[in-house]
């Protein structure tokens, strides 16, 4: 490996829609458990615009972005052969020159959240792009605990996926397959998936015969969901309901709900590809597509009042009140936007008397690659895809960063229609490594 150059090129942030360009110190290895990446591809996506308006609480300057691919150029000690079987994996294995992917925040691998899957509260977690961790949008950047952060990319990837694509799993498509698998898996959905009444069995305890009620219809195990927000995370969301659906043979109804109709009409453009493929996903149920404003009276024309659950995907109370206003009594409403300061909209009263669950947070990025892959090789018909009609709109060199940001935010500004036009359409890439 050759020495890192002293210095290198990074976009730093140094106040609200102030980004730029400059020369900054090259990251060094700190600590045994750290690696040095060589950044080729960095993500601007929605998520960067919070910090780039001033909407977080950050003030100090630092080096901006969040998602990236990129090549091990450093490792610290740690990374043997030898190492401890009962670390993470990747200390054993991880090469200088491997490919890898990172997730927008670092996690241990070790901790008791991390043992358990929730990598997103990692006790010693830390987002990318913040001044304490310079971030991706820049030659070169430091993971800690890159054991337990990294993900190895499989060798010759890049000839089945285009690069680009490759950085939706960085965020976006964990954060989609996240918000889904949220709601599905949840202990109310489960009479709807298995045909036994409420209350699960856990494992016995509960194995006497509920005789309070008549039998499980046919038409009570067929779900009906809805998704509001058709930003590209809510686009991954849709396509990662769509497959798992498919997978658990569910008969369902969804309404994918946004007020921006050139997002409708991409979702429906994909779908019309997926529809075609003889892996579709599509053919158990229906979906509909529709704005705010109709479409609650869609859902209340299915029946049993409302939905079984509402997937969140813009991060603003425009967005929940639309949302609650779609789910049926017992209802699950999974959220995965960012949410800011603002108190949410509605009381424990109104979720008392509904009995419904809240779902919030941040995605479990690390503990979802191997999934997010598959579902990105499966549906790389749709996801995959790099231009107009895919989630990467562009690539675009690093030093056109200030540029792209004012650009990506006028195209992200929000509208007058209840504010629920907050998610961009599509992300994009600055190609920093030559790819």
């Amino acid at each position: 490996m050759s020495a890192l150059p002293e210095t290198h090129t990074a976009v730093v942030w140094h106040g609200p829609r102030d980004v730029r360009v400059e020369q900054v110190a090259t990251p060094r290895l700190q600590h045994a458990d750290d690696a040095i990446v060589k950044v080729q591809l960095a993500g601007l996506c929605g998520s960067d615009l919070h910090v780039f308006r001033g909407d977080e609480d950050v003030d100090e300057r630092h080096t901006c972005g969040h998602e990236l691919i990129g090549i091990v150029v450093a490792l610290g000690d740690s990374f043997v052969p030898d190492a401890s079987e009962s670390r993470p994996a990747l200390y054993r294995t991880l090469k200088v020159g491997d490919g890898v992917v990172c997730p927008f925040t670092v996690s241990c691998g070790e901790c008791e959240f991390c043992r358990l899957g929730q990598t997103q509260r990692c006790i010693h977690s830390i987002l990318l792009g913040q001044p304490i961790l310079p971030g991706a949008q820049a030659q070169y950047i430091r993971i800690p605990h890159a054991g337990g952060s990294l993900f190895a990319l499989p060798p010759n990837l890049s000839q089945e996926l285009p690069a680009p694509a490759l950085l939706l799993l960085a965020d976006i498509l964990p954060t989609g397959l996240f918000v889904a698998t949220q709601a599905l898996s949840h202990a109310k959905i489960a009479p709807v998936l298995t045909g036994t009444a409420w209350p699960p069995k856990l494992d016995g305890y509960f194995d006497s015969e509920v005789d309070a009620q008549a039998a499980i219809r046919t038409e009570d195990r067929a779900l009906q969901l809805a998704v509001v927000g058709l930003g590209p995370v809510g686009l991954c969301a849709t396509f990662a309901l769509l497959d798992i659906l498919s997978h658990l043979s569910v008969p369902y109804k969804l309404l994918a709900v946004d007020p921006n109709p050139v997002r409708r009409r991409k979702l429906e453009s994909m779908l019309a590809v997926v529809s075609s493929s003889p892996s579709s996903p599509t053919s158990l149920g229906e979906i509909f597509l529709s704005d705010h404003m109709d479409a609650r009276g869609i859902v209340k024309g299915w029946g049993r009042g409302g939905c079984h659950a509402v997937l969140e995907v813009v991060g603003n109370n425009s967005a929940l009140t639309t949302a609650m206003g779609l789910l049926a009594p017992a209802g699950v409403l999974s959220s995965c936007g960012v949410h800011q300061a603002p108190q949410v909209p509605f009381t424990g009263r109104e979720l008392y008397n509904a009995n419904v669950t809240l779902e919030f947070g941040r995605c479990p990025v690390r503990a979802l690659f191997p999934a997010a892959l598959r579902l990105l090789r499966k549906r790389a018909d749709v996801l995959a895809q790099v231009g107009g009609t895919g989630l990467v709109e562009r690539v675009v060199p690093l030093e056109n960063a200030p540029e792209a940001y004012e650009k990506f935010d006028k195209g992200a500004s929000v509208s007058a229609e209840r504010r629920m036009n907050h998610n961009v359409q599509s992300t994009y890439a600055l190609s920093i490594g030559g790819i």
